[in-house]
């Protein structure tokens, strides 16, 4: 198996995490690409240019992170990250829709810093940080711990560390010790150290 991936992706940490977990590193190449330069190799398994991107041994091309993650999980051996169904299951859901949030909001104000000053909109900069907010409260409240893992945890995990990474001057710890706790416990685990975004 292939998975295509850039080290800073937050999404694509998620996956990288799920392999080791799952105990899958022996069976999943890790392909280093940058998806803005949208090269052949990525766009023949993803043709939006997009990391995460996973080629299957039998050629089955499985795009994004959630859908790649949950068909590791079947896949590796050790606890199941993503219940099959039932309650637990849409527990564990709405704990990675809400990570998944902070990082969709994250990521739409890295690319509009990128943009020239006189291109960037202030107004949605201001939405996208009040989001951003209001889903790491959700998850504070949510009173998300390290074990047992699960893929809210996980993405969780990703998602606080990546803030850190791409906004470091943006504030997310005060008033939410349950957060810090969480990335502190996390960031120690083997498949945390490995995959720390760079």
């Amino acid at each position: 198996m292939k998975l295509f991936i850039a080290p800073p992706s937050p999404f694509a940490r998620k996956c990288r995490i799920v392999v080791r977990e799952k105990g899958l590193a022996g069976r999943v190449e890790e392909v280093l690409v940058n998806p803005y330069e949208s090269p052949a190799a990525l766009l023949a398994v993803n043709p939006i240019a997009q990391v995460p991107a996973l080629l299957t041994d039998d050629g089955m091309a499985i795009l994004d992170s959630p859908v790649i993650c949950e068909w590791l999980d079947r896949q590796g051996v050790g606890p199941i990250l993503l219940p099959v169904d039932g309650p637990e299951r849409w527990r564990v859901k709405q704990v990675e829709g809400l990570a998944s949030a902070v990082l969709e909001m994250g990521v739409k104000l890295v690319l509009e810093k990128r943009r020239p000053e006189s291109e960037r909109s202030p107004s949605w900069m201001a939405r996208w940080i009040e989001n951003m907010g209001r889903a790491l409260d959700a998850l504070e409240a949510a009173e998300i711990v390290a074990e047992p893992l699960d893929m809210g945890v996980i993405t969780a995990g990703c998602a606080v560390t990546w803030l850190d990474f791409r906004h470091p001057d943006y504030d997310w710890k005060t008033g939410r010790p349950g957060l810090v706790a969480l990335q502190t416990a996390l960031e120690t685990r083997e498949s945390f150290r490995q995959t720390v975004p760079a």
